[in-house]
C-alpha cells in the first residue's frame, strides 16, 4: 500500500478529503474513546450521499445487524455501495444516534450548553468549502461510538470501547467526499468526556 496522506486531526476539529475508488481511509483513535462523526457524498454528484436506511436494510438482510462492523457496506440513497469496512479493531460503529448540535445540547443537557461547539457546526464549516450547507446535512456514521439499545428500544450513549490506536478501514467503492467532525461533545461519554486527536491515513 502507498500512503497518499497521513494527518492528525486535532481534538474538536473538522476535516474533509476526497477518496478515489479503490483507496482506503484509516481512522485511528489515538488515545481511545474518541467518537468520529462522518458524512459521505458522491464526489461527482453530491445529491447522492450516504443513506442509513439503505445501509441498515442491507445489513438486516444479512442477519439483522444494527451496528457497522468489518464487512459492512455503506450504501447511498441510490442504493449503490459507497464504502466497505475492510478492517476494524472496535467491533461496532453507530449510524442511528446522529450528530450533536447546539440545539440538541440545549434539549439534552440544559440551556447553559447552548453555545458549546458541536459536530453540526464542524460539518457546516467543511461543507461550505464544497458549496453545500444545512440542506445537505444527512445521516452520519459515528465511528467508535458505543450506542446500546435498551430493552424498551431507547438509544443511549455509553462509554466507548475503542482502545488507544484502535482503527477502522474504509475502502471507497466510488469516488467519495468524506466530511469528518472529530466530535467535541463533553456532556456525554462518547469521547470519555475529553475530546482527543485522531489520525487519518489515506492509502492505495
Amino acid at each position: 500500500m502507498t500512503i497518499i496522506s497521513d494527518i492528525t486531526v486535532p481534538a474538536r476539529a473538522p476535516y474533509s478529503a476526497t477518496l478515489k475508488a479503490g483507496q482506503t481511509m484509516r481512522l485511528v483513535d489515538l488515545e481511545s474513546q474518541q467518537a468520529v462523526d462522518a458524512l459521505f457524498y458522491n464526489a461527482h454528484d453530491t445529491s447522492e450521499r450516504y443513506s442509513v436506511q439503505d445501509t441498515l436494510a442491507a445489513l438486516a438482510i444479512k442477519g439483522g445487524k444494527f451496528y457497522l462492523e468489518t464487512g459492512a457496506v455503506l450504501f447511498s440513497n441510490d442504493s449503490r455501495p459507497m464504502l466497505t469496512i475492510t478492517a476494524d479493531t472496535c467491533g461496532f460503529h453507530d449510524s442511528c444516534a446522529g450528530a450533536c448540535s447546539c440545539e440538541a445540547n440545549t434539549v439534552r443537557f440544559g440551556h447553559e450548553t447552548r453555545f458549546m461547539h458541536a459536530c453540526v457546526e464542524n460539518f457546516l464549516s467543511e461543507l461550505d468549502k464544497y458549496g453545500m450547507g444545512k440542506r445537505d446535512l444527512v445521516s452520519n456514521v459515528n465511528f467508535f461510538m458505543n450506542v446500546p439499545i435498551r430493552p424498551d428500544g431507547e438509544l443511549t450513549v455509553a462509554d466507548g470501547d475503542s482502545k488507544p490506536g484502535g482503527y477502522v478501514d474504509l475502502r471507497a467503492e466510488m469516488d467519495v467526499l468524506v466530511v469528518i467532525s472529530n466530535c467535541p461533545q463533553v456532556n456525554n461519554p462518547c469521547n470519555g468526556f475529553t475530546p482527543t486527536p485522531i489520525r487519518v491515513i489515506i492509502s492505495e
